[in-house]
């Protein structure tokens, strides 16, 4: 069975599924040291298949709360459970080995789960296709552009073989043409694999355009505000009207959000 035979699975899950959380977070609070809280009392339940993206202004606590399910953080209370599963995470910056290829730096991700190098070679080429890199395998980083980097980063993190993929901001860096294009090709690639995604962005429209659900969190400390759910059939477009509508309303409680937060009395 190749990585991308044990990823696939149905895009809608049924009920079964739902009560079966792909992400189960319960009562999450994160404090580091003796500082102020950066989340507060967050409950989460992504079902398998989501596509869930988190919202919300600089500082409100959603990269640590990827971090917290990506298990590189422990809360202070409260729990966080990925039944079955060890979640990959994808970063901003691809932070690939610039001394290996393309097709080494995903290979690398394969020999660490143990896959025999008998079988590697195949499971590269199929994931390589998979975020149509065909044929630069070869390449090293900096002879890659920005979104062709990300693609093997994207690449790498399938190769882990989790059902579930954490993103924080994968595509913050890059310019409007190649992020339109890679949510295209992120939307077509879960689509396939049907991977349970938490993609955490700052970019309302980018919510929109990819995201089933999107959780708003209040700013810090970070608690759930608000959850939009997002009910416009894929393939969606950022600039159609009802991605810029949902946008408008979703950006209005962000609004909220961040002036409830610059009036809150210092402590």
């Amino acid at each position: 069975m190749t990585v991308l035979d044990s990823l696939r699975r149905r895009h809608v899950p049924d009920t079964a599924e739902v009560d079966s959380a792909a992400v189960v977070v319960d009562g999450l609070t994160k404090r580091f040291g003796r500082g102020p809280l950066i989340l507060d009392d967050i409950s989460l339940r992504v079902a398998p298949g989501e596509f869930l993206c988190i919202l919300g202004a600089s500082g409100c606590g959603k990269s640590t709360l990827l971090n917290l399910i990506a298990g590189l953080e422990q809360p202070t209370a409260g729990r966080v459970a990925v039944p079955g599963h060890k979640p990959s995470l994808m970063f901003q910056e691809p932070a690939l080995y610039p001394w290996l290829t393309a097709a080494e730096n995903i290979g690398l991700a394969l020999k660490l789960r143990g896959v025999d190098k008998g079988e590697r070679k195949d499971q590269i080429e199929r994931l390589l296709s998979l975020v149509r890199l065909d044929g630069a395998g070869a390449k090293r980083p900096h002879e890659l552009s920005g979104g062709m980097r990300q693609r093997v980063a994207l690449a790498r993190a399938l190769a882990q073989d989790s059902q579930v993929l954490l993103m924080d901001e994968p595509f913050a860096a890059l310019d409007a043409i190649t992020r339109d294009v890679l949510h295209d090709e992120l939307t077509r690639i879960r689509e396939e694999v049907g991977a349970t995604v938490l993609f955490v962005t700052h970019n309302v429209r980018e919510a929109v355009r990819l995201g089933d659900r999107v959780v708003l969190l209040s700013s810090r400390p970070g608690r759930v505000a608000n959850t939009f759910a997002v009910g416009i059939p894929q393939p969606r477009r950022i600039e159609s009207p009802e991605v810029a509508a949902l946008s408008v309303e979703i950006t209005e409680h962000l609004r909220t959000e961040i002036r409830r937060h610059a009036q809150a009395p210092t402590r």
